[in-house]
């Protein structure tokens, strides 16, 4: 049996001997690539959901973060006066009581009468006042009598003593009772003058010119001495008048004596008054943070009534800056009023502060806040001290000088 050996037969031997390794190498790579396709395919699906829930993620963050809108305080020198309400009082004043017992016998004078000093308004019928009297006179006059019997009495008997004639006791009884006549004499003598004193009181007279306000009496009242609550007539001085109007804490130091305000009387007057300040109290009220000012205004021509209203217009050169704020940033919780701080990290911190003068949509802010504060404007409800804020890119308008033109 032969054998037939073709040529390359043992190179078909070695190509199928290769074809497994092929096949495996193929489908490695098959594997690989197919593999890699589906890693990119994942990669490529998963990257955008990714970012789309950090991007979700960090929506939700910042919005959870509130923004807020911030103003800062304005430091303003006014640009006019400021009023300040004021009240008119007469110069001097008087209530007129009764200081004797009895009946109005007349009286003289009414209501608007312009009377001078010591000008008689009433007369007191006074009976009773009238008997004491005098029985105060006889009793004086009794008493002036015994003194001269006692006097003459007891200069003889001091005669008689340096004559040897009487005792020496007898001499020093007359003088004791010279000296007890004495003291009975002068003791009735100053009740006289008392009821004298008293008996004049019978005549209501003005203690000052002025004029009359009130007249509580008619003729035939019974009038009781010293009684403090009924009063017969009241009198005013009017001119001049004293205008008090109190300054607040900031213009206080401002205010010194000599200077020279502008006064109105009433609302709708238009006509003003000079007044010169005549003292001040030179303490600020702790209730009010104010101090009391005295202004002296002429009334000649008696144009203003005491006890009308007035306000008092300060110019610019007594008056120092104002910080104010817009109401919409004040904070109400209970008795306090807080503003909400922005720091420079965005964290809020609540600032207690104290309201001044009340500009209608401003107010002056006393205490609490500087002008390089940021504060929050339209501030929640629910907005406390540590809460983290955003600042609006946009600014809230800082806060104008309108109150000036009050």
């Amino acid at each position: 049996m032969s054998t037939t050996t073709y040529p390359g037969g043992v190179g078909l031997t070695g190509e199928n001997k290769a074809d497994p390794v092929r096949s495996r190498r193929r489908f490695r790579r098959m594997i690989i690539v197919g593999g890699a396709l589906l890693l990119i395919a994942l990669v490529v699906g998963f990257i955008p959901q990714w970012r789309q829930r950090q991007t979700a993620t960090a929506d939700t963050n910042q919005l959870a973060i509130p923004t807020v809108g911030i103003v800062t305080p304005a430091l303003i020198m006014p640009n006019s006066g400021l009023n300040l309400p004021a009240e008119v009082k007469p110069w001097q004043e008087a209530s007129i009581f009764a200081r004797a017992n009895g009946f109005l016998k007349s009286w003289l004078v009414d209501i608007g009468a312009h009377v001078e000093k010591d000008q008689l308004l009433a007369e007191i019928d006074t009976p009773d006042l009238a008997q004491q009297l005098a029985q105060a006179r006889s009793q004086a006059a009794l008493a002036q009598k015994g003194l001269e019997q006692a006097t003459s009495t007891n200069a003889k008997w001091q005669e008689l003593f340096h004559q040897g004639v009487v005792s020496e006791l007898d001499s020093e009884n007359m003088a004791t009772s010279q000296a007890t006549n004495q003291a009975n004499t002068e003791a009735f003598a100053a009740n006289l003058r008392f009821l004298e004193q008293e008996f004049a009181f019978q005549r209501v007279t003005a203690p000052f010119a002025g004029t009359i306000t009130a007249r509580n009496v008619n003729v035939g009242d019974l009038i009781t001495a010293n009684n403090t609550s009924m009063e017969m007539f009241h009198i005013q001085q009017r001119d001049p008048l004293r205008v008090y109007f109190r300054v607040p804490q900031p213009e206080a130091p401002n205010i010194a004596v000599g200077q020279t305000f502008n006064v109105q009387i009433g609302a709708e007057s238009a006509k003003t008054y000079p007044g010169k300040v005549a003292s001040t109290s030179e303490a600020v009220s702790p209730d009010s943070r104010t101090m009391l000012v005295e202004l002296q205004v002429d009334n000649s021509k008696n144009e203003i009534l005491p006890g009308s209203y007035a306000t008092v217009r300060l110019p610019t050169s007594v008056l120092g800056k104002l910080l104010i704020l817009p109401d919409n940033t004040l904070i109400f919780r209970g008795k306090d009023l807080q503003v909400g701080v922005v720091d420079a990290k965005g964290v809020v911190q609540l600032h207690d502060v104290k309201v001044g003068r009340d500009f209608g949509i401003q107010s002056e802010i006393l205490s609490g806040v500087t002008e390089s504060d940021r504060v929050i404007v339209n501030p929640s409800d629910s907005l406390t001290t540590g809460t983290v804020v955003h600042v609006a890119a946009t600014p809230a308008a800082s806060a104008s000088a309108t109150p000036a033109k009050k």
